[in-house]
């Protein structure tokens, strides 16, 4: 009777502690990110130059461009819309509400401790992104998604609160507030390319959908982190998500998905030969094809504080090809970062509250998963802990990719010590402990689980 008791008071806890976060990260201020004229800008290995008569170009964060892109002049607006076509079309995962409940948990939104998990998701995605429509493909519809509401983001968040506040008084379900843009979505004619492509987008976000059987989705996530010691409502470091998107990568059973495989670096060492063995798991069993490779390496950029020296090799990986980002964050919030203007970080920010899409529906709105705006942060504010990713399709892009991000690391390492290194040979030829591509029964090794360990509490807590 006690122990009823005592779920019921977890239960109620639950629920009050969603409603707060819910209402805390509902509630977006107008904000504009300032460009600089005068330096390019760089997103996941595309740069853009903004040559204006201005000194800056201003883009408003959650709110229309509008009137801001029509003062910029005819010769450089080009170039502009390319950047804002390029970075809406990026995969946008943020915190939900009223999902299917976590199991073992009375959750039913990631609100105020899911961020990692998030921009984990994105970086994932990106990389998917790269993998079946390549880094070229732009959404159609990027550019309609800022002919928002004439209500403020604001007003929404008000009519939202509202309702959720009346539904709960009725114990039903919050209704959804469509907004006028996914009324009137026209309907364009396509070629075969075309067709495939938008297949493939809602895919790829179907795979991410906050359902128990999505297979990149935060409940199964979730059930991966258990195997390290995590929870629901827990905290995640961007290492822990690491090796949780890895084993998730392992366990999907999707066809499409069988030609992708995810290496996580031991102690900031990538071991060539273990990249190599994974991507080519597939002769095992008489394909002839390779598997493509996401390379995540779990780094710190500095002991407490971020080491300023480090800044010029974020700059340089964010600006090649191979890059499908960064996990990262400043202390007690993790961002998805995927580019830099001079000395600030261009990222995508998971707090903010969305409702739950249901990706099984066939034409379900993908606008919530576009971001509409990006943010900058100053470089030096940024958490030393951090994942960064890269993606090869063959064993000659990795190859390739291992000897261009080894010049980086030697020229930009002041001292005898690079941030991680690309070694020749197998781990176990290092006395390490090699981890099987399939185990059975277990999902993480006794070496990860101590690893994962020492991660967990080595790195800083993310709100």
């Amino acid at each position: 009777m006690e122990a009823t008791g005592t779920d019921e008071v977890e239960k109620i806890k639950s629920k009050f502690m969603s409603a707060w976060h819910n209402m805390k990260y509902s509630w977006v201020l107008k904000t504009k990110t300032y460009f600089s004229r005068n330096s390019p800008v760089f997103l996941l290995g595309k740069c853009y130059h903004f040559k204006t008569d201005g000194m800056y170009i201003a883009l408003n964060s959650f709110q229309s461009y509008g009137s801001n892109f029509d003062k910029i002049n005819t010769e450089i607006s080009g170039n502009v819309e390319e950047f804002r076509k390029d970075f809406i079309s990026r995969i946008w995962l943020t915190y939900r509400e009223e999902f299917p409940q976590i199991k073992g948990s009375a959750l039913t939104t990631d609100c105020g401790w899911g961020c990692t998990l998030r921009t984990g998701q994105m970086l994932l995605a990106q990389g998917l992104m790269l993998h079946f429509l390549g880094r070229a493909w732009v959404w159609p519809d990027a550019l309609d998604i800022d002919n928002s509401d004439s209500e403020s983001w604001t007003a929404h968040t008000v009519k939202k609160l509202t309702a959720s506040f009346e539904a709960s008084l009725t114990a039903e379900r919050e209704p959804k507030i469509l907004s006028n843009r996914h009324q009137g979505t026209l309907k364009r004619n396509c070629d075969d390319n075309e067709k495939r492509n938008e297949v493939y987008h809602r895919k790829i976000i179907s795979w991410f959908g906050d359902s128990p059987l999505a297979a990149f989705g935060l409940h199964q996530l979730i059930e991966y982190g258990k195997k390290s010691g995590k929870i629901a409502g827990d905290w995640y470091g961007p290492a822990v998500v690491a090796h949780i998107l890895r084993k998730a990568v392992e366990e999907a059973r999707d066809p499409e998905l069988q030609g992708v495989t995810v290496y996580v670096a031991q102690d900031c060492t990538v071991y060539s030969s273990d990249v190599i063995d994974r991507q080519c798991s597939f002769m095992d069993s008489g394909k002839a094809d390779t598997k493509a490779v996401i390379i995540l390496v779990p780094v710190r950029l500095g002991g407490e504080r971020t080491n300023m020296d480090y800044l010029e090799f974020v700059k340089g990986i964010l600006s090649l090809e191979y890059c499908i980002g960064i996990i990262g964050g400043k202390p007690k919030q993790s961002y998805y970062f995927a580019g830099f203007q001079d000395d600030s970080l261009i990222y995508m920010d998971p707090h903010y509250c969305q409702s739950f899409v249901d990706v099984s529906i066939k034409d379900f709105p993908l606008e919530s998963f576009h971001c509409p705006s990006p943010k900058k942060m100053s470089f030096k504010k940024m958490d030393p802990s951090c994942t960064i990713g890269f993606y090869c399709r063959t064993v000659q892009d990795f190859e390739k990719a291992s000897e261009e991000i080894t010049k980086m690391l030697k020229s930009s390492s002041k001292e005898k010590y690079p941030l991680f290194t690309f070694v020749k040979g197998h781990s176990r030829d290092y006395d390490f402990a090699s981890s099987p591509l399939h185990e059975e029964n277990n999902l993480f090794s006794e070496d990860e689980k101590k690893r994962l360990k020492r991660y967990s509490t080595e790195e800083f807590v993310l709100l």
